[in-house]
Order: C-alpha cells, then sequence, then structure tokens
C-alpha cells in the first residue's frame, strides 16, 4: 500500500480485517517495523480519536511521530496556484508539504469539509497537494468526502459482531444541531459495499448522498420500516449533499433509541462518536447492550496499525 485514502487504495479489505485482528490479539508482534522512521499527523480540524488511535497505533510499530495543529502551530498554508500572497496565507502548500516530506516518511492529514463549494470540498484538494508535493506515502485522517481510518475499524467491528455471516445493516441519519460533512456516511457505504454486506440507507428526503457512494443502495425513507430486521445500525448526521451543507430539517422523531432498536434482529448500534447525547442517541440505547460504540473507537488502533504496516512493509518503504 502506498497511499490510505479510499477503500480502493486496498488489495483486500479482508485481508487488511484480518490483520488488525492480529495486531489486536499481539500489538507488539511487529514493534521494529517503523525503527528510525517518523509518521508525521497534520490536523487542520479537531480530533480525539484519530489523532490518539493513530499515534498509539504507530508507537506499536515502533515509529517516532509528530504532530502538528496546521494554521495554529503552524503557518497558514495558501493551496491557490498561481496566488499573490499579500494576505492572511504565510506559507504555500508546494513549500510547506515538500518541508513535511523532508522530516516525515510517512504523513497522516486530517482535513474536513467547509460546506461552502462542493466542487472545492469535493475535489480533496488539501489531501491531493499535501500528498504530491511530499512525495510521501500518505494517510486520510479524515478528508472532506471520506473516513476511511474509520470505515476499516467499522468493518473490523462487524466482523467481530457477525463473524463471517453476511450482516444486514441499515446506515441512518440521525439529527444534529449543525451542519456535519458526508464524509463518514460516504465511507461507510463505499466500504460496506466493497464487504459485501446488504445495505439500506433511511433518512429524510433531501438528505440524498452522491450517487459516487449510493448508487444502487435502496433508500428507505421510513426509519421504522427501514430498521426491522437490521444486524447492524449505523447512525449518523449528514447534511444535504445536493443543496449542498444545508440542514433541511432538523427533525428529532429520527433520534435513535432502545424503542427503534427493538425493532432490529437483536442488532448493534454503532456510531463513530463524538455523539450528543439525547440529540442523536437516546441514554437507553448508548448504554445498553446494544451498544458496540467504545469498542468501535477501540478498535480504532488496531485499523491504524494495520494500515500503518501494510505502508511500512511495502516495496517502496523498504
Amino acid at each position: 500500500m502506498k497511499r490510505f485514502f479510499s477503500v480502493h487504495d486496498c488489495a483486500d479489505i479482508h485481508a487488511l480485517i484480518d490483520k488488525a485482528l492480529i495486531y489486536k490479539k499481539h500489538p507488539f508482534a511487529d514493534d521494529d517495523a517503523g525503527k528510525r522512521k517518523t509518521l508525521g499527523l497534520v490536523f487542520f480540524n479537531s480530533s480525539l480519536r484519530t489523532r490518539l488511535s493513530t499515534q498509539k497505533a504507530a508507537h506499536n510499530l515502533g515509529l517516532n511521530t509528530m504532530i502538528i495543529n496546521a494554521g495554529t502551530e503552524s503557518w497558514k498554508m495558501e493551496f491557490e496556484d498561481g496566488s499573490i500572497m499579500g494576505g492572511t496565507t504565510v506559507e504555500h502548500i508546494k513549500e510547506g508539504a515538500a518541508v513535511l516530506g523532508e522530516y516525515c516518511d510517512i504523513i497522516g492529514v486530517r482535513s474536513f469539509a467547509e460546506l461552502q463549494n462542493r466542487e472545492k470540498d469535493y475535489s480533496e484538494e488539501i489531501f491531493h497537494k499535501i500528498e504530491h508535493y511530499s512525495q510521501r506515502p500518505t494517510i486520510s485522517l479524515e478528508s472532506a468526502t471520506r473516513h476511511p481510518l474509520q470505515s476499516l475499524t467499522d468493518m473490523i467491528t462487524i466482523r467481530e459482531i457477525m463473524g463471517e455471516k453476511k450482516p444486514r445493516i441499515v446506515l441512518t441519519w440521525a439529527p444534529h444541531p449543525k451542519a456535519l460533512p458526508q464524509a463518514v456516511a460516504n465511507s461507510f457505504l463505499e466500504w460496506s459495499k466493497v464487504y459485501g454486506a446488504d445495505i439500506t440507507i433511511t433518512h429524510p428526503e433531501g438528505y440524498e448522498l452522491s450517487d459516487e457512494f449510493a448508487a444502487d443502495i435502496p433508500i428507505e425513507y421510513n426509519q421504522e420500516k427501514a430498521l426491522e430486521g437490521a444486524d447492524i445500525v449505523y447512525a449518523k448526521n449528514w447534511s444535504a449533499y445536493h443543496e449542498y451543507g444545508a440542514v433541511i430539517k432538523s427533525d428529532r422523531e429520527w433520534i435513535i433509541n432502545a424503542e427503534k432498536m427493538s425493532l432490529t434482529h437483536n442488532g448493534a448500534l454503532l456510531h463513530c462518536l463524538p455523539t450528543r447525547r439525547n440529540y442523536e442517541l437516546a441514554d437507553n440505547v448508548l448504554d445498553s447492550p446494544s451498544s458496540y460504540v467504545i469498542r468501535q473507537a477501540s478498535n480504532r488502533v488496531w485499523a491504524a496499525q494495520a494500515v500503518l504496516s501494510d505502508i511500512l512493509h511495502s516495496q517502496d518503504m523498504r
């Protein structure tokens, strides 16, 4: 693996899941893989699980880590080609990323959608320019359109819950007080299709996702009907794609609670966290045996470790 941006960068996601589960049993089995190498983690947006899990995974492999909060602990970056830098930006990405490449052997980048310009967000300019100008293997720590480390984690957790059985999954929109990107939902669909799951999407009308990710996946606008018989319920908010970034309505009736989970086939609840308690997910489901959100968060370490290991053991890194 030379980069990790989407499911399409993985030769075999089931082999990658197997590798992650081996690391879960034997965290330090490969603790010299990253000896004398450095992972740089660049955060344009805040993080708890991604930051800590990736750093822990790196340490398990013997990697040094350097972390920077871009724009607050570094110069503000300019990404526009041909720009006349007379404003607030101080360093161009051409030099900034090239310098990162001099200091780091692998680079992780976290940069959210701004939800102002769909074409700009979906072009993934920040990730691609850092990858291009650093000339280093680059990992997405969540981008404008995808969150592949989270999605790999989700598949690991689903494997643990379901074993080899084909899961019936419902991705349900959940209410939220602010507009959120589509990245987690997009990525979850992309990975679920390759995993081989039977998946349905449920959301209020107007929250349809891009055909790039949701094509050929059935949509059920009646949430309770969609939940009937589900093995896995993945709850997540996202803003509108077609009316880009809009909160068309924040329908509190779409909250996931114990009553709705009772419609499932003893279903397991997943959520990427953080979650707004009693707004997205009710206490009576988050604190119940059907909630796997903490195990899911714990599995972030093993997902990151599997990806970093694949990159470290690739021909280009030897």
